[in-house]
């Protein structure tokens, strides 16, 4: 199990994230985004080399005030992907954080959550399964689809679905689709 460590990270996720996301094609703001962590979770690497979390954030800096899934990856030393940024860990040190969707390691625990082989963790303490997180288990999926761009339903997930809750910039609550195994 991946240890939650409660320490400072310059620049934080949420700064590193102010930068890149602008630049992401599917990102529909225009200007400095006005981001809050709204939800999300976490998987367990079975290597315990790569830390993974699967974030909601929400824009209230957007005409629509949007909701984006943005799995991150985090790693000890460079690898090849997509680099958000790097940030300095009060525990471990520089940490380089990756666009998740293209690490293999991410890409392989969401499709084993798909399959029902792992359980979400909760993104702020250590060794706790996160229940709010609802998987439409399907055991044959070999690969995962995300959901850049949130919207909401409160329909129970489908085969092969990974629902997650988020708070709205408003104060209250959404639920919808973030993933799809195939």
């Amino acid at each position: 199990m991946a240890i939650v460590h409660n320490t400072t990270l310059v620049p934080s996720k949420l700064e590193l994230l102010s930068e890149w996301l602008p630049r992401q094609p599917w990102y529909r703001g225009s200007g400095t985004p006005g981001l809050t962590k709204a939800g999300g979770f976490r998987l367990d690497d079975p290597a315990g080399e790569v830390g993974i979390e699967v974030m909601v954030v929400v824009d209230a800096a957007s005409p629509d005030v949007d909701a984006y899934l943005v799995p991150m990856t985090y790693r000890a030393a460079p690898a090849d992907g997509a680099l958000i940024g790097t940030m300095e860990h009060g525990v471990l040190g520089t940490r380089y954080a990756y666009d998740g969707f293209t690490d293999p390691v991410l890409r392989a625990e969401l499709a084993a959550l798909v399959r029902g082989e792992v359980q979400p963790q909760a993104q702020s303490e250590s060794d706790t399964v996160d229940p709010t997180v609802r998987v439409g288990l399907r055991p044959a999926v070999t690969d995962v689809e995300i959901h850049r761009l949130l919207t909401t339903s409160e329909a129970p997930p489908q085969p092969g679905e990974v629902s997650v809750p988020w708070r709205t910039a408003g104060g209250g609550s959404a639920r919808g689709v973030v993933a799809l195994g195939r």
